[in-house]
């Protein structure tokens, strides 16, 4: 019986990898073949890893631990946060920050400044203001919340990291590792594997593709966690 999952993966498009003469080397041992000059991504490897992604998340959920989702790429925005958001867990979507992790001290600053910002209207100091200071606050508001508004309850450093195309989100990979935060990542051909401790392989590049490794990984979370009281 073809497995259910391969199936919908091969629908998703999630085989699907980059140009043959792109490819990271360290990924041979997850792609099946090439054709057209694509190289084609075995989707039951992507299986395995993902099987063991999901559990090592199951493990966490059940414990109540802090699960950050990271994905900027304009495909991976929305498939982000909305995955994020039906855990109940936290998510960096529009842009990361260098120092998100390694100085969360200016993290915290930063939300602080965006709580004072939301609430300018009730601040004495407003009705002094003109119109010109006050819509300039305003953006400075909007750019904060594009920033922050995933991560402004998370109150200190994640216990994973789930990441879509962990080459294009290099920073938050090399920050987690410096911290000892694990990383699992939707891992596309021209990406080395490696460089995570939980690597998915396949197609970060397709909006299907990236949501249905997402609806995967998320199901697994909230399948563990704790009934809320």
């Amino acid at each position: 019986m073809i497995d259910e999952l391969v199936t919908k993966m091969v629908e998703a498009g999630v085989h699907l990898g980059h140009q043959s003469r792109k490819w990271h080397p360290n990924m041979k041992k997850y792609i099946l073949t090439q054709k057209n000059g694509i190289h084609i991504v075995n989707v039951e490897e992507t299986e395995k890893c993902l099987d063991k992604a999901c559990a090592f998340l199951s493990d966490l959920a059940a414990k109540n631990k802090k699960i950050l989702f990271v994905g900027c790429k304009r495909q991976a925005q929305d498939a982000v946060r909305e995955a994020a958001e039906a855990c109940g867990q936290f998510f960096v979507n529009f842009r990361w920050l260098g120092g998100m992790l390694t100085n969360m001290a200016t993290v915290k600053k930063s939300v602080a400044r965006l709580d004072y910002l939301e609430n300018l209207d009730k601040q004495p100091e407003y009705k002094q203001m003109s119109k010109k200071e006050i819509a300039a606050l305003s953006r400075e508001r909007e750019k904060l919340l594009k920033n922050l508004q995933g991560i402004r309850g998370m109150g200190g450093a994640p216990d994973v990291m789930v990441v879509i195309g962990a080459d294009h989100e290099d920073i938050a990979v090399r920050e987690a590792h410096i911290l000892g935060i694990p990383v699992i990542a939707l891992t596309d051909t021209n990406t080395d594997p490696d460089s995570v401790e939980f690597p998915i392989p396949g197609n970060d590049d397709a909006v299907r593709s990236i949501r249905l490794i997402l609806s995967v990984l998320v199901e697994a979370i909230t399948k563990a966690a704790p009934a809320q009281a």
